[in-house]
């Protein structure tokens, strides 16, 4: 029988699946067995239908697919918290499987439509959501699901990648990096959901609920992204052996979840250092299997493309061959979040201070008064009575004993307001 499918979103992802079924619809028949037919498309541009082939099907209505009583699989490529979780919803209810890439949506509504899906007997399938063309989630669900999953790290924005590359290769600073990601098309207009770490911050908290059998939401994970990075910080690192990332981190501790985003100092002798470009790689520990790593292209049309028409063509086997939905919701525990001032790891931190008597002294005084060890500091300037960087590297300390320092030391009449810099550091 012919699994029918309608498509909701005609841009570069949905774009891309249309190409991949007129291009392999055959080769699906032939080597699996599935016979997959596009039978609705929905956008509110019709230009892109007409672009590829498919305005004799299309319909500016998502209404149109949802109540069609011969769809099998509606696949979500709207993006957004509202209008698509509309319709995720109302698929579901009317009986349709559902494919999304909608990090956003799995990140904040997870479990309503999770939830939906149960009650609706149907699978909800959402591979392309991280990670791009990289298999994770289904990995996670299914290849590691009899370990105990203690850690899950990774690189997952393609946009921030490929600024920090530029930036730590090239020397170039960060407005001068966003500028050539945006004209390459690395970066949208607004690049705001990538440089500020929230598109991150949305994969992980998909990936730690997952890992971890227990909700995450986007407003769990503390979340920086990379706009007070500079060249210089890069600079420092490359000196004391390490590469700068803007890390997506989720730990299971004795504590609870400790799940963030934000720029991260790694030895570069770690395999997520050597990950450049707009590249990504996703890093999980599990007591049994031990390290592995997934690392494959993070966006665009082909990758993504991929992982949305793999679990298209997972759904329609199991639709063809009977079988109810495998794996619904995991998160059958309530972990705590760990509060992000509990946090003990090891800093970097620049100060831009004006190179007069006392300051250093100064400085090193408040670490001490707030029990911040420091392993080292190096001064960079050029210009003797001038403005240097004082870089501090700390020792393990608390998060919150760190930010009394950064705040006490921002008050001394020597150190300029909005220079500081902070980077974790993950050894």
């Amino acid at each position: 029988m012919a699994i029918k499918v309608g498509l909701v979103g005609t841009g570069t992802v949905g774009g891309g699946c249309i190409d991949i079924l007129h291009n392999h619809a055959c080769d699906f028949r032939r080597h699996l067995g599935i016979d997959v037919e596009l039978v609705r498309v929905c956008s509110r541009e019709p230009e892109q239908a007409a672009a590829h082939g498919v305005s004799d099907i299309f319909t500016e209505d998502w209404h149109d697919i949802v109540n069609d009583p011969d769809i099998d699989i509606v696949i979500e490529l709207i993006g957004g918290t509202t209008v698509a979780r509309e319709l995720v919803l109302a698929a579901l209810a009317a009986g349709k499987n559902v494919v999304t890439a909608n990090k956003a949506l799995m990140a904040t509504y997870g479990k309503e439509v999770m939830d939906a899906a149960e009650a609706a007997g149907k699978e909800l399938a959402f591979e392309a959501s991280v990670g791009g063309g990289i298999p994770i989630i289904d990995p996670l669900k299914h290849s590691l699901i009899a370990n105990e999953i203690t850690s899950v790290m990774g690189i997952v924005n393609g946009t921030t990648n490929y600024m920090l590359t530029e930036m730590a290769e090239r020397g170039t600073d960060y407005a001068e990096a966003l500028a050539d990601a945006q004209a390459r098309g690395f970066a949208e207009a607004d690049p705001t959901a990538d440089v500020g770490g929230y598109d991150a911050a949305a994969k992980i908290a998909i990936l730690a609920s997952i890992a971890f059998n227990s909700r995450v939401t986007i407003e769990d994970v503390f979340t920086e992204g990379i706009t007070h990075v500079s060249s210089i910080d890069l600079e420092a690192a490359r000196d004391m052996g390490y590469s700068v990332k803007l890390l997506a981190i989720a730990h299971r501790t004795d504590e609870g979840i400790d799940v963030r985003v934000h720029p991260t100092m790694i030895p570069t002798s770690h395999q997520l250092a050597t990950v450049n470009g707009v590249m990504n790689a996703i890093y999980v520990v599990g007591d049994a299997v031990g390290e592995t790593m997934f690392f494959g292209p993070g966006a665009g049309a082909g990758p993504a493309a991929s992982a949305v028409m793999g679990d298209v063509l997972e759904v329609a086997r199991h639709l063809q061959q009977g079988v109810l939905p495998i794996v619904g919701c995991t998160c059958t525990d309530s972990l705590p979040i760990v509060p992000v001032d509990d946090l003990r790891t090891k800093y970097y931190i620049r100060f831009q201070v004006n190179d007069v008597p006392g300051v250093l002294a100064a400085t090193a005084g408040i670490f001490s008064k707030h029990n911040v060890s420091v392993r080292s500091v190096i001064q960079r300037g050029k210009e003797e009575g001038g403005q240097v960087n004082l870089s501090y590297v700390t020792h393990t300390a608390r998060e919150s004993s760190v930010r009394a320092v950064i705040e006490e030391v921002s008050q001394l009449e020597a150190v300029l307001v909005g220079e500081t810099s902070v980077i974790r550091v993950e050894d």
